[in-house]
């Protein structure tokens, strides 16, 4: 930054009203993704309604869950502990991590558990060799870079993006308000990205597995891992 004082001015805005505008987008951006989804299964397909079973839903969500239960995670047993850890890393460590607590006591004045700072450290740095993975993943298995797109790549970057940067923050590596301003809005644009993208699977994960579950349990009469 050129001055302390164009710091400050950026740093407030994108730490500020740039909060509200991707909290804001992310509630109602979840909201009508779930509306929309209500009134498509209300105009074409209601028979749904007819087969969903809690029994079923919750017999799929618990069983996909599980580690190596499903048969296909035993047959890629690399891919699953990476996608595991990448997932849990990725869901935990933005909201227990200690300079994100700061930020909730200082703006609500609400105490917030912390992970220690090395676990956290540790966790963002799983987040980031995961990606890394699941890059090279789409760029060497036929399989998959068959069916992956450019939105794929910019998807990862939007992932990444928020760690890497949060991670070169906290070690001081290159130029420090830079790299927090970097920080603050590639989180705000993951955020905003959640409902919109591919990453609203974040959102309909358990509703997807609840409506395969009741239709392999309570139609076709069979387990579907």
């Amino acid at each position: 930054m050129n001055s302390p004082d164009s710091f400050g001015a950026i740093y407030n805005f994108v730490s500020g009203p740039l909060v509200w505008v991707a909290f804001i987008v992310f509630v109602g951006g979840s909201i009508y993704r779930f509306y929309d989804l209500i009134k498509l299964v209300n105009r074409k397909e209601k028979f749904i309604y007819s087969y969903m079973s809690w029994k079923y839903s919750l017999r799929s969500i618990i069983a996909w869950v599980t580690p190596f239960f499903p048969v296909n995670m035993r047959k890629h047993p690399v891919l699953t502990v990476v996608t595991y850890v990448f997932h849990l890393c990725l869901l935990i460590t933005p909201v227990f991590v200690l300079g994100h607590g700061v930020l909730i006591k200082n703006a609500w004045n609400v105490r917030w558990w912390a992970l220690p700072e090395s676990i956290a450290d540790f966790m963002t740095l799983m987040v980031i060799i995961g990606c890394i993975f699941f890059l090279v993943r789409r760029l060497v298995f036929r399989e998959v870079k068959y069916v992956t797109t450019m939105s794929d790549y910019f998807l990862l970057a939007i992932v990444a993006a928020p760690f890497v940067t949060g991670f070169l923050c906290y070690h001081q590596v290159g130029n420090y308000d830079l790299l927090l301003i970097l920080h603050i809005l590639a989180g705000e644009i993951m955020l905003m990205a959640i409902p919109f993208t591919r990453l609203s699977h974040m959102l309909f994960a358990a509703l997807t597995r609840a409506y395969i579950g009741s239709e392999f349990g309570k139609v076709r009469h069979a387990r579907d891992w």
